[in-house]
């Protein structure tokens, strides 16, 4: 923990905006490394239920993300393509047969329809990692380049744990303050858009921001 920096008290039962909750979560960052700034949306959603599973994906005005190792398999693909689309790997069957024998070296796989029969096999293995392709989450498609530019733009992967909560990155600690805002208040917009029509009752039942390591700060939930 830096010794220059001093952590802001604040009220953890009080729900800030969404610009005060942002200043409080990077003036409370005190990582030697630039921290990520998180947030955690609460959903009222039985995820027993399979339509009140949310998953898919998002692009935010400003993206922070990591760059992904993107791997594309279709059929005819080999390694020397994957230049040609600007990604890290390509194959087709190959690709598949390493990924059975233990190779995992990829954050990202895109494909197309045709090909999922092969990696649905394969679920044991891709399945807990959270890298099988799903078209719920855009990544099996029939128009390669065009999904392979949108990840490369930032596309982001959301989607509901057990619990109902969603869990995604919105900026960093380093960033401009207001374009962390405006992710977080996307976010919040687009999720409530998603509104399973089989939920009753109130939907967003609470938000919180935190940084890496730093205390989650309460979000008066936009009405």
């Amino acid at each position: 923990m830096s010794k220059n920096k001093k952590t802001i008290d604040f009220d953890k039962s009080k729900l800030y905006s969404i610009s005060e909750a942002v200043d409080l979560a990077i003036k409370n960052s005190h990582t030697k490394f630039v921290s990520s700034i998180d947030i955690a949306i609460k959903l009222n959603l039985d995820t027993t239920k399979a339509e009140q599973q949310l998953r898919g994906t998002i692009a935010l005005p400003h993206y922070f993300g990591k760059t992904n190792k993107i791997l594309v398999i279709d059929s005819g693909l080999t390694q020397k393509d994957a230049a040609k689309l600007g990604v890290d790997f390509a194959g087709a069957e190959d690709k598949i047969q390493e990924i059975s024998s233990g190779w995992v070296d990829f954050d990202l796989i895109i494909t197309t329809p045709k090909m999922m029969p092969a990696l649905s096999k394969l679920g044991k293995v891709l399945g807990p990692k959270g890298l099988m392709p799903n078209p719920k989450n855009g990544n099996v498609t029939t128009d390669l380049e065009k999904t392979i530019s949108e990840f490369k733009k930032g596309l982001s992967q959301y989607r509901t744990d057990t619990y109902g909560n969603i869990h995604m990155l919105v900026g960093k600690t380093n960033s401009d303050p207001k374009k962390v805002a405006e992710n977080i208040e996307f976010i919040i917009n687009f999720i409530k858009s998603k509104r399973p029509s089989t939920v009753k009752g109130v939907f967003v039942q609470n938000i919180s921001i935190s940084s890496t390591m730093g205390p989650g700060i309460k979000v008066i939930i936009p009405q």
